[in-house]
């Protein structure tokens, strides 16, 4: 969900580029974009029937869970009563770590035009090797001259 409001999915074409996290944010976007990201007053509940109603909580602890592989219960039981103020910097240091290594390999292989070029090509000649037969057949039925 949207950073800036949790009743939002997180989306490119969002005019706000704080409403999102990008695979390719740096450290210290990251961090940024998420202590920005909106929240209420209140501190985290303990269980996550108190999660109802409060969509940007509901949000980040949705996105901790994800991010370690926990269960909403059990991020809840491990910051439940806490501020923000604790949580998203927690957010914050699990996504760089999450994130950094996918972060590091695309922006390696964006600078490798070489390699990304061969995928190209031999994606290119499996699709036209596979797709051959039928489009023969299509032309045989168009009328075409083979």
């Amino acid at each position: 969900m949207s950073l800036r409001d949790g009743t939002k999915k997180m989306s490119k074409s969002d005019a706000s580029d704080l409403s999102r996290v990008n695979l390719m944010d740096d450290a210290e976007t990251i961090s940024k974009k998420i202590r920005k990201a909106k929240t209420d007053p209140d501190a985290l509940p303990s269980e996550v029937e108190g999660l109802k109603g409060r969509p940007e909580a509901d949000n980040l602890v949705g996105i901790y869970a994800a991010l370690s592989d926990k269960t909403k219960e059990q991020v809840l039981s491990e910051f439940g009563g806490q501020q923000f103020s604790v949580f998203k910097p927690a957010l914050v240091d699990l996504s760089v770590e999450v994130l950094a290594p996918i972060t590091g390999e695309m922006r390696r292989l964006m600078e490798d035009t070489t390699h990304i070029d061969g995928i190209l090509r031999n994606g290119g000649e499996r699709a036209r090797a596979r797709a051959e037969k039928t489009m023969k057949q299509v032309r045989e039925i168009i009328g075409f001259l083979q």
